[in-house]
């Protein structure tokens, strides 16, 4: 029961991840090259989230697991 409920809020972290990363990539812009380039780099790096959680969602979830 833990497990399946770790793993839905894993899988929708994992949406939250990718539209975090385009949030904060657009609205952290400034006018400054630097600034723009630290907003970009910040939202690759929320981004790059995404991928972690989906892959612990499908690990945690038990009706994926193998039955032995």
């Amino acid at each position: 029961m833990k497990s399946a409920l770790l793993s839905k809020i894993c899988y929708v972290l994992g949406f939250v991840s990718i539209i975090g990363s385009i949030a904060i990539w657009y609205t952290t812009g400034g006018p400054a090259p630097e600034v723009q380039a630290h907003a970009e780099r910040f939202g690759i790096f929320v981004g790059l989230w995404a991928p972690t959680f989906f892959i612990l969602s499908g690990r945690l979830d038990p009706s994926l697991q193998e039955k032995s």
